[in-house]
């Protein structure tokens, strides 16, 4: 509601007056396209929760959004995926060339945006907010490269796989959260503890996404249903499946992972597997873990309007349909 309007409007008044330039169209398109908004909600709602105002949250939330968004255009053309949120994503539209440029320019940006909150906070602050941005932007590069490793591999262990989401995930929502309680001026246990909660949801976040990726339907997803199993991208759902299938349903489903060409009948039958096996029940269990984990770190906060929707928050992590 509110807060996605505050930065919806904030990023329109600064790409409108840009978008007589090809490059602008291309780095404002998928922010347009809309997108949940979650990870600069998250930093305004933590600037609320240790008493800072929206205003100050703003430079972080931007920050957030601009360097998700970077992200997104990259992984696009990585995965050579065509289609995000229901529209061509930026190389489809404009061009491999164009789209690595406009992704550069969502990063770059992303430092800009931040950069609004001098002033407003003490210099020490500052500096420790560019220094988080910095390093998350590390982490997530670290969280791609080894996502994309474990496409090429079957002994993914789920060990793996939460340290590579948390670096590609969680990673941006601890820090949307810290960014948050820093510029509202938290006590560093507060900025701990949202940290941890950030965390926490992040991970939750991801694991939902990838039960999403094979049971919902592509008009709610807003993109191939199973397009995760045709890359060969090993979700937690994978490799619990992988572990716990007959070996009919092993040599399947390691038929289909990574196979662009696969029947739409194969293709199903791994879905089912997937259920079958009890995959899609374990991590949503973990999913739930995790959501757990994150209102515990809330509590150490004061009772207030924003804790509550963050404790709501945590919850839609896991109830979310798309």
């Amino acid at each position: 509601g509110r807060c996605a309007e505050l930065v919806n409007s904030s990023l329109q008044a600064f790409f409108e007056p840009k978008l007589d330039s090809d490059l602008y169209r291309a780095a404002y398109h998928l922010l347009k396209a809309g997108g949940k908004r979650l990870r600069p909600f998250l930093a305004i709602q933590s600037c609320l929760a240790v008493g800072g105002s929206e205003k100050a949250a703003l430079p972080g939330a931007l920050a957030v959004e601009l360097l998700h968004n970077f992200t997104l255009v990259h992984d696009d053309i990585m995965d050579r995926d065509l289609i995000r949120s229901g529209v061509p994503t930026v190389h489809a539209k404009w061009g491999v060339p164009m789209a690595i440029l406009a992704g550069d320019l969502l990063f770059a940006l992303s430092f800009e945006a931040l950069s609004q909150a001098e002033g407003l906070v003490s210099s020490e602050r500052l500096e420790k907010a560019y220094e988080l941005l910095a390093r998350v932007a590390v982490e997530i590069c670290e969280g791609q490269s080894l996502d994309m490793s474990f496409e090429g591999r079957l002994d993914v262990s789920e060990e793996e796989y939460l340290s590579m989401i948390e670096k590609k995930t969680a990673a941006l929502f601890r820090t949307s959260t810290m960014l948050g309680a820093l510029l509202g001026g938290g006590s560093q246990e507060q900025v701990e503890a949202l940290a941890s909660y950030g965390r926490s949801i992040g991970l939750a976040f991801q694991i939902k996404d990838d039960i999403l990726g094979v049971i919902s339907e592509e008009k709610v997803l807003g993109k191939p249903v199973g397009s995760d199993l045709r890359e060969g991208k090993k979700t937690i759902v994978v490799i619990y499946a992988l572990e716990h299938a007959s070996s009919d349903d092993r040599k399947l489903l390691t038929k289909v992972l990574g196979s662009k060409q696969c029947s739409e009948e194969d293709l199903k039958k791994a879905l089912e597997v997937l259920s079958t096996t009890g995959a899609i029940e374990y991590a949503y269990k973990q999913a739930r873990r995790y959501v757990e984990n994150g209102l515990k770190h809330l509590s150490s906060l004061p009772e207030s309007r924003s804790r509550r929707i963050l404790a709501e928050l945590a919850e839609f992590m896991v109830t979310r349909e798309k």
